[in-house]
């Protein structure tokens, strides 16, 4: 089969598409005919070394396909079946752990980049019923961490005010996510363009960022004074002052992301001051993947995909990330 793999110490110059035998399942293992994948900020930090894997790690963490066999002892699923990978396949439910956190494919498992894939059934789970391989392939990284995000920690309801940022797969989720539940989004970009696709995606007010460094102020505006219920932080310390500025009392904040940075000044004052709670998330589980499936299903939820490459193209597809000009997820088909 072939795979992409990334040469120590990293960098795009070192992903190599290499030929691998395919692996029979053993026992509790379902080897899966993967046909498509997708990008994340995480894959493009293991590939560009921030993110340290072993040489020859296979890439990816994203991964949909098919069943094509089973082993001794799997009664979940059977040849045919469509699944979608999990990003902490030792994570089935509960609270996480370090333990938990473990495995995750294209970091310190082996990842989806590749043409077949075996692993333990925990690895998968049922793709959502109608969606396409590469639909599929969006879910367990950017979808799932929306969708825990705004349904599992901030638990919002609807007539809520969730606040997204930019256009990436978490944000453009999070809108999806935050309008089948009822509630209003306000959006954010330093693009006009992207701007109007967000309004036209269901977002009731848009901000540019790049035009307002103060925008936190001009979301409570928005809001009549009052605030947002819940935010969905991608950007680190450049941009969560605003985010506490943008917050109603007694908001939450999903921090997801640290795209400005890994440490950064935080108006403290101003959190305690507005009773404010936030939640550092990494994903979800694997229980909170099939709820979230469900939800997808229940109300016809359908990706958005920006662009598409072929798996020798993969490097292609990091630099198309590495310009920000995306909008919604960039997939990788095999």
């Amino acid at each position: 089969m072939k795979a992409a793999v990334l040469r120590a110490p990293g960098g795009l110059e070192r992903i190599e598409i290499v030929e691998r035998d395919v692996v029979q399942p053993r026992a509790g293992e379902v080897c899966v005919r993967i046909h498509a994948s997708s990008l994340n900020f995480h894959d493009y930090a293991v590939v560009n070394g921030s993110i340290p894997t072993e040489d020859g790690r296979v890439l990816m963490s994203d991964g949909a396909g098919e069943v094509v066999e089973v082993g001794e002892g799997v009664h979940e699923f059977a040849a045919g079946d469509h699944v979608v990978s999990t990003f902490f396949p030792n994570w089935i439910d509960g609270e996480i752990t370090a333990a938990k956190r473990d495995g995750t494919p294209g970091d310190r498992g082996e990842g989806m980049a590749a043409e077949y894939v075996t692993a333990p059934v925990n690895a998968f789970t049922r793709a959502p019923a109608g969606y396409s391989h590469a639909e599929s392939a969006t879910l367990p990284c950017a979808a799932l961490t929306a969708w825990r995000a705004l349904m599992v920690e901030a638990r919002i309801k609807p007539g809520d005010t969730v606040l997204t940022m930019g256009t990436g797969g978490v944000s453009i989720f999070a809108l999806q996510f935050a309008r089948a539940a009822g509630a209003r989004v306000i959006a954010t970009s330093s693009s006009e363009a992207k701007l109007e696709r967000l309004q036209a995606m269901g977002a009731s007010a848009t901000v540019n960022y790049a035009e307002d460094p103060k925008w936190g102020k001009t979301v409570r505006k928005l809001t009549d004074g009052r605030g947002v219920d819940a935010v969905v932080e991608i950007g680190g310390p450049g941009t969560l002052a605003q985010s506490i500025s943008a917050c109603r009392m007694g908001g939450h904040i999903s921090l997801i992301g640290v795209l400005t940075g890994v440490a950064g000044e935080v108006p403290t004052a101003a959190f305690f001051y507005s009773n404010l709670t936030m939640a550092g998330i990494t994903v979800g589980s694997r229980a909170q993947q099939l709820d979230m499936i469900r939800a997808i299903e229940a109300n016809g939820i359908e990706p958005v995909i920006d662009r598409s490459f072929a798996l020798d193209d993969i490097g292609d597809a990091f630099r198309h990330q590495e310009a920000g000009r995306h909008f919604g997820k960039i997939g990788i088909t095999l």
